[in-house]
């Protein structure tokens, strides 16, 4: 779609204008303070790019916590520990090289994105990925982390896409079911 694929653009360069360590800091600050966090057991967070929200903080609170890995058109969920190594994929992302398990031990998702709507639909990275795998972790909650500016009140989306239950920013949290 010509439409995401620009604002995919619009948003990219965006966030190059960011502190992101600032907003990272303060995002996790309001995830710690999120009663959903505060109950999970097994959370799935995401390795973060250069200009994406680092939640990387959170690996020091009392969690198991999980990444996912892309294979063929999947995702895998892969547990992690401090001597679990990660490499490149071919998305240049950081993926973990534990071996997969079931999706179904998720209590909560970190879902990334590039922009998302007062509705919980996000705008991804254009590869389906979390929309083919949130559908198979219905009983997980499921949270995106954003910037607070990039909340749109409208995005444009398609039949497959999945939203989201809840929004986090550096400054609010947004339910959005």
């Amino acid at each position: 779609m010509q439409e995401k694929s620009h604002l995919r653009t619009k948003f990219k360069n965006l966030r190059k204008e960011i502190d992101t360590e600032s907003v990272s800091a303060a995002i996790c600050k309001n995830i710690r303070d999120f009663q959903p966090y505060e109950k999970a057991k097994n959370v799935m967070l995401f390795y973060p790019t250069k200009f994406e929200i680092n939640l990387l903080p959170l690996l020091n609170d009392n969690k198991t916590f999980y990444f996912p890995r892309v294979s063929g058109n999947e995702l895998e969920v892969c547990p992690y520990s401090n001597n679990v190594e990660f490499k490149k994929s071919g998305f240049n992302i950081n993926e973990p090289c534990s071996e997969a398990v079931s999706p179904n031990v998720l209590d909560l998702i970190f879902v990334p994105a590039l922009a998302v709507d007062i509705e919980g639909y996000r705008l991804g990275y254009g590869g389906g990925f979390y929309d083919r795998f949130l559908p198979i972790c219905s009983n997980a909650v499921t949270v995106v982390p954003m910037y607070d500016d990039f909340i749109q009140e409208t995005l444009p989306r398609e039949k497959f896409d999945r939203k989201v239950d809840y929004i986090i920013t550096n400054v609010k949290r947004l339910t959005v079911k």
